[in-house]
């Protein structure tokens, strides 16, 4: 490893020492930040059962269910298991409050929305909404329920805001399953393309943004990108490697003098890109990585593809990036987007890395918050739990944002050494308005550089 890296290893490294001053007062904070959330519950008892489910879901059980969460808090599973399956409480509100909070914190003029549909493994056929279906978990058709999430990025952090469960076509139109149950009369069936557009329009508006992004099974539908074109949103979204399409800026054919002039034929993204000649790869940096720098290349060519058997009314950007990962494997992402022509090469690598960040949402929810750990069947118990994990997770950032701001913060200057002895310690201190993040107004969003920074996300 070249010595510079080395020391900035070391560096980072030193970087994520923690102070235990920084875990201080959390149970109180928690208390505190879900104050707006459950004042929106009508009952008592729900506020009461809605922190101590939060509090399950940020500890250190194993399965965070809503068995080993009663345990752990020797309270009656009976009614923590009613609170989240059955209970009379609507999520929306709760929603609500999280995107508008996430706005308030994160948001940046050239943030990004993303959207990745999510598998839950699940036996069985009368939890909501399970059918074979693709499950990305399994890499294979299984028995599944599948969420779509709506994630917000900037260079401040990443979160999600906002889920949709996708109800299978044969779910909807089944009136008994629909009443066991309890999906309510007026859910339809809705493609999760549909679904991440309703999200978009209710969420849009509150969270500042230049571009929307998302993954292939979202971006191979011609639909989903014309609509958000229609709806003057700028995306980048990945295509599948064998969707077609016809190079604009390559020579057509010669013309023989007569009939219609040829155009270029179409053709899959893969051929299109394996023509490439080297030249013609832009190299981009990133951010510097533990060995080394880490940069990706990239390509970009105008194209027209096709909206079922027409042609799309507008021209599109084909990106093409070409990366090793973490695992030293060397992978190509495809992307069609309908951003000008002149949009800087870092731009999209920008954007192209935020679009991955929703993936890092996900594994955070399910590895740190109990996301995938519910055992309901109802469509209440689904999103009750759903979205009490994403108060989790947002809790999460705070305190990670609040823990790098303690040098300068009213708690004093930290000590760069802790044990995970001192971590577990109870909380002394409470939590006070100037702690909050709120109040640190966010960097400005101009950048000064032509590559991209290792903050850019």
């Amino acid at each position: 490893m070249d010595r510079r890296f080395s020391v900035r290893k070391e560096e980072m490294l030193a970087e994520c020492e923690v102070s235990p001053q920084v875990f201080q007062g959390m149970v109180g904070r928690l208390v505190r930040f879900l104050e707006p959330f459950v004042q929106r519950m009508m009952r008592p008892e729900q506020r009461r059962h809605a922190v101590t489910f939060v509090r399950g879901l940020l500890s250190d059980l194993g399965r965070k269910n809503v068995e080993s969460i009663a345990y752990r808090d020797d309270q009656d599973r009976g009614q923590l298991q009613h609170f989240v399956g059955v209970a009379e409480w609507d999520h929306r509100p709760l929603q609500h409050e999280l995107v508008r909070q996430v706005g308030e914190e994160l948001a940046q003029a050239d943030g990004v929305i993303v959207f990745d549909p999510s598998a839950f493994p699940k036996q069985g056929t009368q939890s909501v909404g399970v059918a074979r279906q693709w499950c990305g978990r399994l890499g294979k058709v299984d028995n599944c329920q599948v969420g779509v999430y709506m994630g917000y990025v900037s260079r401040e952090e990443h979160a999600l805001v906002d889920l949709r469960l996708y109800l299978p076509k044969d779910w909807a139109g089944d009136r008994a399953r629909r009443k066991r149950a309890g999906v309510p009369p007026a859910v339809r069936f809705q493609t999760r393309h549909q679904q991440a557009l309703e999200m978009l329009a209710e969420n849009g508006p509150h969270l500042p943004h230049a571009w929307v992004a998302g993954d292939d099974e979202l971006g191979q539908a011609a639909e989903f990108r014309r609509d958000l074109h229609e709806r003057h949103e700028t995306y980048l979204l990945a295509v599948p490697s064998d969707i077609t399409i016809r190079d604009l800026e390559a020579e057509p054919p010669p013309y023989a003098g007569r009939g219609a002039v040829p155009k270029r034929a179409f053709e899959q993204v893969r051929h299109w890109c394996g023509a490439r000649e080297e030249s013609e790869w832009t190299r981009v940096f990133v951010r510097d990585g533990e060995k080394g720098p880490l940069e990706v290349e990239l390509v970009t060519c105008r194209v027209e593809a096709k909206l079922k058997r027409r042609r799309m009314p507008y021209e599109e950007m084909l990106v093409v990036i070409r990366y090793v990962d973490e695992e030293g494997v060397r992978k190509i992402d495809y992307y069609l987007s309908n951003a000008p022509a002149d949009t800087p090469p870092r731009e999209f690598a920008r954007v192209s890395k935020a679009a991955h960040r929703i993936e890092e949402c996900i594994k955070r929810g399910k590895s740190e918050a109990g996301l995938a750990d519910y055992e309901v069947r109802t469509w209440k118990g689904w999103h009750h739990h759903q979205i009490l994990s994403l108060l989790a997770c947002w809790f999460l950032i705070i305190e990670s944002r609040r823990g790098k701001k303690m040098d300068t913060g009213p708690d004093g200057s930290s000590n760069p050494r802790w044990s995970l002895t001192a971590a577990s310690r109870g909380p002394s201190l409470q939590h006070t308005d100037a702690d909050r993040p709120r109040n640190n107004p966010p960097p400005p969003t101009k950048r000064t550089g032509t590559l991209l920074s290792p903050q850019n996300t």
